[in-house]
């Protein structure tokens, strides 16, 4: 299961580095480029890692929390342009994922 979760958040946030630099980006900012849609197809997938995170045992807590990083990178995200800068640094689904970690070793 950490092995799809894993992926699916490192292909939205974090597959690729920007040359000379530690930076790295994924999907989200790329897609979220485009007005509107960007944002709401990159949201419904990381609502999907939260759908997961829910049906392994996560606290009602945990995913709320969770649920609060999707919905600030998707409103942020949204703002054209300065929304994708956010996407590079935030990093909702790789939070969300050590979130789940955390909370699944205790």
């Amino acid at each position: 299961m950490f092995a799809e979760l894993d992926l699916l958040a490192a292909l939205l946030d974090s597959r690729w580095r920007i040359p000379g630099t530690s930076i790295r980006f994924g999907l989200d900012a790329l897609v979220g480029l485009v007005p509107v849609l960007g944002d709401a197809a990159t949201g419904i997938v990381s609502v999907y890692i939260v759908l997961r995170a829910r049906s392994c045992g996560a606290r009602k807590t945990l995913v709320a929390r969770m649920l609060g990083n999707v919905l600030l990178d998707t409103i942020v995200g949204s703002v054209p342009i300065l929304g994708s800068f956010f996407d590079v640094y935030f990093k909702a689904n790789n939070r969300n994922i050590t979130l789940l970690r955390r909370h699944l070793q205790r």
